[in-house]
């Protein structure tokens, strides 16, 4: 029974002709003939496999033998041998392994063997085509390998053969050592072209899946042809390859045969043939178009994106500023660290020591060990106290230690971290200046590979600190005035500029005291962002801060919509996506980080109060994720500045010497801030970790050198342009400005509540809608225009000129 399945437009055709195939290749003889050549293939593949087996053991031994021509072969030479296979098998041996392709001609062995298999049995384990190209190119490139290895390190010659050794001592004399990259170049080259990673082209294991099919097709069709159509050794496909590939794009993928019902859609065909009647069957199939189902799949985007980055290459989001040129060291001054008398002295070091034993041992405390460690502000003694002395006794002594030590600054650390040691930090007599270029300059901080990556100054123990705003992820930053809060802000705008392209980061700044950030302002082209109608990119009015603040929440509700829409967590792998081209860029856009700095927390508090405290909080609660993270100062770290609200959303913390221990509570929940000893001196505080630092010492004239460095350079357009705030959080408009129809969110409850209690009040509003003293007083002003209360009148409440409610809400409808 011969097989024959046709395409024929959108129907699978199935014919089952009795008899042999027209063709005449399925005949007796023809049978006879492939058993034949089959077992002819099987011996020669038996013939190398026991010929280049035996010659690992007895190859030596034959090799003096082998001189004499193939003659002796004919002829039945007496040479001794030891080859299992005879004198043919040593010469065939000697032939491949030594004198031509080494060890590599083990691969004929799997050809000869496939090849009589597929003929003998109609067995396709692999693609003959495939493998005799494979084995071909395997050969000769594994010659050339092993010959490498040969020439070089002296090994057997049979491991490359004659051809391998050959090639690689020209190579040698042509390019010398470099001929192993040659030799490697070519091996990828037919990688990439001969196994073509491409999904559309794969066909691996197609046959066994088109056997599947047979078997399901024969379970729907009559016993009689069921039986000639499945073999009892399983599926008989065909002979003929070019019909499978007529039979493989009639199904498609994801509709498989074994749905179809045969015997409710087969309708026999009486065919006239020579001798036999044959019965063709016509399964109508519905073709689905693959091409629409991988353009709508992952794969098929993906396969787009890497079109794309293979012809424009990875998007490059410098590009805009091709020829931005980074803040060199030169910018920044050098000081001569060696005329610096600013060295603890060893006299210094051993009196400090007897001191605090001293002092310790005056009330009961005895010390086993104690060990100093130098830093450019202070230094540090750690001590291990004797046993049985409770921590809580040393610590209570630290009035009475600096008493003794005559000196500023003494901090008792309870429990150094991750040590059996208490700390006790005595500021050193002559302090070191940390200039900005040894900080800027050094290795840590130019190898740093931070999303943000800021440096501050040095550690106690004279170690440079380098740490990612970005995972803090947001810095709250106290002090009194003169501690050096100013010059912390400068210096961490600093490192960011130094490691940052103009792409990739922008400020917003907020200076209420409008001359401590004024020198960024040459950046405005570069790194600086805005609302699009502000006349300057630093802002000064307190009255913008809050639409600025507001067009900030705008950016992050808009940036999040847009990582949900593209797949990402976070920034990062929204970026990396888009660099890679897997983003509409009609829809999305690169993001860089902003970085909010808001130099003075106070004075907004006080003029504008909750309308401030609540985009802050939600700033500080959410947008981590899609990178704006904030920098907030202020000089005065009370309870009334520094909210349970702003608090709770800022981990990271940085104080300089404040006035009291309550406010180095505030900003750190510990003390110790206020026994710093001034001048950059500080505490981070980072989780439970508390860090004391020496904050690095960048002078105006160097920021303004690197300011007008960056602000000769080619810049963009204008500012990074934040979106316009909605027009309900803008908080009103001015006073005696009010247009009905763009009034404040809160104008219809105002007004209500003014009714309710009768009472035009300003602080009333306040109270009751928690707002700031500006819009409340603004809602005021608004409730005026519309005749809801009366004029100014001093320090008393304005009149209430409307008595009831239902007067109210028909005054609001009119609106």
């Amino acid at each position: 029974m011969a097989k024959k399945i046709v395409n024929t437009s959108n129907t699978l055709q199935i014919d089952f002709e009795k008899g042999a195939k027209k063709d005449g290749t399925s005949g007796p003889g023809f049978f006879r003939f492939r058993i034949i050549f089959a077992a002819f293939l099987f011996g020669v593949g038996t013939l190398l496999l026991v010929a280049f087996a035996s010659n690992f053991f007895v190859g030596v031994a034959d090799q003096s033998e082998l001189e004499q021509g193939s003659i002796d072969v004919l002829n039945g030479s007496d040479i001794p041998v030891k080859n299992f296979a005879g004198l043919l098998g040593a010469k065939i041996a000697h032939f491949f392994l030594f004198r031509t392709f080494g060890w590599s001609s083990f691969l004929l062995i799997p050809l000869f063997y496939l090849s009589a298999l597929k003929l003998g049995f109609k067995r396709e384990l692999y693609p003959l085509d495939r493998l005799s190209w494979q084995v071909l190119f395997y050969i000769i490139w594994g010659s050339l390998v092993a010959g490498f290895l040969v020439f070089q390190l002296d090994l057997p010659h049979s491991l490359g053969g004659g051809v391998g050794f050959f090639i690689n001592e020209k190579l040698n004399q042509l390019i010398g050592y470099l001929s192993v990259f040659l030799i490697m170049f070519v091996g990828f080259v037919f990688l990439v072209i001969f196994y073509q990673l491409n999904p559309k082209s794969s066909k691996a294991g197609s046959g066994l899946s088109q056997a599947k099919a047979s078997r399901d097709l024969a379970e729907g069709l009559p016993t009689e042809f069921a039986d000639d159509f499945i073999d009892e050794d399983g599926p008989s496909i065909h002979e003929d390859n070019e019909d499978l590939e007529v039979f493989r794009p009639i199904v498609p993928p994801e509709k498989g045969v074994e749905d179809i019902n045969l015997e409710e859609i087969l309708q026999p065909e009486e065919v006239a043939a020579e001798d036999d009647l044959s019965f063709t069957y016509k399964v109508a199939v519905e073709e689905t178009p693959v091409e629409e189902v991988e353009d709508s799949s992952l794969a098929g985007q993906e396969l787009k994106a890497n079109d794309l980055v293979q012809q424009f290459g990875l998007y490059d989001p410098t590009a805009d500023l091709p020829k931005y040129v980074y803040p060199t060291l030169d910018l920044l001054k050098e000081y001569d660290q060696k005329n610096q008398t600013t060295q603890v002295t060893m006299d210094e070091l051993k009196e400090n020591k007897e001191k605090i034993v001293e002092t310790l041992l005056n009330y009961g405390i005895g010390i086993q060990k104690i060990e100093a460690t130098i830093g450019p502000t202070v230094t540090l003694y750690e001590i291990i106290p004797k046993a049985g002395v409770r921590v809580s006794k040393i610590t209570s002594l630290e009035d009475d230690l600096s008493l003794s030590l005559a000196a500023m600054g003494v901090r008792i650390i309870g429990q150094m971290p991750g040590k059996g040691t208490i700390g006790i930090e005595v500021a050193n007599k002559n302090r070191e200046m940390v200039p900005v270029r040894a900080v800027i300059g050094s290795e840590k901080f130019q190898k740093s590979t931070y999303d943000l990556p800021i440096t501050l100054g040095k550690t106690i123990s004279n170690e440079i600190f380098v740490a990612d705003l970005a995972k803090m992820p947001h810095l709250l930053m106290a002090g009194a005035t003169g501690q050096g809060k100013s010059v912390g802000l400068n210096m961490l705008l600093t490192s960011l500029i130094y490691k940052k392209h103009p792409a990739t980061l922008k400020f917003v700044l907020v200076d209420p005291k409008k001359v401590e950030l004024s020198l960024f302002n040459k950046l405005e082209r570069h790194f600086l962002a805005c609302l699009p109608d502000s006349e300057e990119a630093i802002i000064t009015d307190t009255k913008k801060v809050v639409s600025t603040l507001n067009s900030l929440c705008k950016e992050m509700d808009m940036r999040y919509d847009k990582l949900k829409d593209a797949g990402c967590r976070n920034i990062k792998e929204y970026n990396q996506k888009f660099i890679n081209r897997r983003l509409n860029p009609n829809e999305h856009d690169f993001m860089p980080y902003i970085v909010l700095v808001i130099d003075e927390l106070a004075d907004l508090m006080l003029t504008a109060g909750k309308e401030v405290e609540h985009p802050i909080a939600r700033l500080a609660q959410l947008a981590r994720a899609i990178g704006i993270h904030l920098v907030v100062a202020t000089q005065r770290p009370s309870v009334n500045v520094i909210t349970g609200t702003i608090k709770a959303n800022f981990p990271a913390r940085l104080s300089f010497k404040v006035m009291s221990k309550i406010d180095s509570r505030t900003i750190l929940d510990a003390s110790g801030a206020d026994q710093l000893v001034g001048m950059g001196d500080m505490l981070l505080s980072m989780g439970s970790e508390v860090i004391r630092l020496q904050c690095a010492f960048v002078d105006t004239p160097e920021v303004e050198e690197i300011c007008e460095f960056i602000g000769n350079q080619q810049g963009y357009a204008s500012a990074y342009l934040l979106p316009e705030p909605d027009s309900e959080e803008m908080g009103g408009q001015d006073r005696g400005d009010f247009d009905p129809a763009n009034r404040d969110s809160f104008f219809e409850e105002a007004a209500r509540l003014v009714v309710m209690h009768q009472q035009g009040s300003t602080s009333l509003i306040q109270r009751k809608l928690k707002l700031g003293y500006n819009r409340a007083g603004r809602l005021i002003d608004q409730l005026e225009s519309v005749g809801i209360v009366g004029s100014f009148g001093g320090s008393k409440a304005r009149e209430v000129l409307v008595k009831s409610e239902t007067e109210l809400e028909e005054i609001l409808k009119n609106l």
